[in-house]
């Protein structure tokens, strides 16, 4: 008997219906003789009509009560998820997450999880029972609700997978799998069967919407593997797993992009210790996190340094840089919302050379400038115009050999 925990975001259990579907599908694990744990989000377009309500309300609300009202959703889902299977004839019962309880710290909207007790899922588990878990929320030391952030849930049903020491956590969506690169942009992404924990971080750190980062971030420490899946059929998803030997023949796994960063620039920054502290801090006390980072060679005793950080902090981060640059005597300040970042991403890259060198003769064939370069052990990401972006995902996809079909070994 396996332990299967099978989590449903909110297009999965967007109707009745759908959850009618869900039931259907946990059943039929249920009946493959498996214990089955399932955490659910809200109903689609749930918790943005909660959040509205809030800002109605008030445009500062409590982050306690903004907990609170942003939790229910996901307590409608479990009980009607609960009571469609307990129709169906079998056992279920439905656990908030101050029920389990899930302990996080005080942090309200972006709790962090610190324990999850496992004695009383354990004991249901034991009499047969289905458990349905609401996700995206916990319980702090004082029994205050809390919740993880958006996307959250991802990170509930890993969290309660390694907790529970399951043998499988499937995240089950609206899309059925891990592709190359985004298939609404290029017709030819391919749906990757496995991928490491590695690659899948810098994926969704880049640009991927499939998995939440903390979620990944979880299973690589405990070691769980995640089934990318569709809830809407029942092939094959992605295998989000330890890396392997087959891993790393792969020489480039996928081109994410992300249209959603800014560039700054500050030019004639005097040469001299501790003048990136004065220029990075006021960024790191306002929130505001900075991306890639170049530092021009000294010139006559001053150097020029770009930056990049989130478009939604591009207005507040120059009005802080215009700030530093007075302070520090820089020449000027410069900026650019109209760019984007590609990215290509393989564990194979620790064993293989030329890969960069690639990637930059593709884009330069084009006629694609790069304006900032990035790399790690397996990434390497250029900061282009934000127009040239689905051509240069759709050129590097090429030129990776992506477009290419799987090859199907023969007996």
């Amino acid at each position: 008997m396996a332990l299967v925990v099978q989590k449903y975001g909110g297009t999965s259990v967007g109707s009745v219906e759908r959850i009618r579907n869900v039931a259907r599908r946990v059943a039929e694990t249920y009946d493959a003789d498996n214990d089955v744990i399932v955490i659910v989000s809200a109903m689609a377009g749930e918790t943005n009509r909660l959040v509205a309500l809030a800002a109605e309300i008030s445009e500062t609300p409590s982050d306690r009560e903004y907990d609170v009202l942003v939790s229910t959703g996901e307590q409608v889902t479990i009980a009607l998820l609960a009571m469609c299977l307990q129709s169906m004839g079998y056992n279920a019962k439905s656990y908030l997450g101050s029920q389990i309880p899930m302990l996080t710290d005080k942090a309200h909207a972006k709790a962090r999880i610190q324990s999850i007790a496992d004695k009383n899922i354990r004991n249901d588990l034991n009499k047969g029972t289905i458990i349905i878990v609401a996700g995206f929320q916990g319980t702090d030391g004082e029994g205050n609700i809390t919740t993880l952030g958006r996307g959250g849930s991802d990170t509930s049903a890993v969290a309660v997978a390694a907790a529970m020491k399951a043998d499988v956590c499937e995240i089950y969506t609206d899309v059925d799998g891990v592709y190359t690169t985004d298939p609404r942009m290029v017709a030819e992404a391919r749906k990757i069967e496995k991928i490491s924990y590695d690659e899948m971080l810098e994926m969704a750190s880049l640009g991927a919407k499939v998995l939440q980062i903390r979620s990944v971030e979880f299973a690589k420490k405990y070691n769980v593997v995640i089934h990318v899946r569709s809830s809407f059929h029942d092939k094959p998803g992605t295998l989000v797993m330890k890396e392997d030997q087959d891993m790393e023949t792969v020489l480039v796994s996928g081109v994410a992009y992300n249209k959603d960063e800014a560039k700054i620039s500050i030019v004639g920054v005097p040469d001299q210790p501790g003048i990136s502290a004065q220029i990075f801090t006021p960024l790191s006390d306002s929130g505001i996190t900075v991306d890639m980072i170049i530092q021009n060679i000294s010139h006559e005793g001053a150097t020029d340094m770009t930056f990049t950080v989130p478009k939604g902090d591009y207005k507040k981060a120059v009005a802080i840089i215009d700030g530093v640059s007075k302070k520090i005597g820089a020449r000027a300040v410069m900026s650019d919302m109209d760019i984007s970042k590609v990215s290509i991403i393989g564990v194979g890259m620790r064993s293989h050379a030329g890969v960069a060198s690639t990637m930059f003769e593709a884009l330069s064939a084009e006629g694609i400038n790069i304006q900032m370069i990035s790399t790690s052990e397996i990434k390497v990401s250029c900061v282009i115009d934000a127009k040239y972006t689905e051509l240069a995902v759709r050129v590097l996809h090429n030129a990776f050999g992506l477009d290419l079909p799987e090859i199907e070994e023969t007996i």
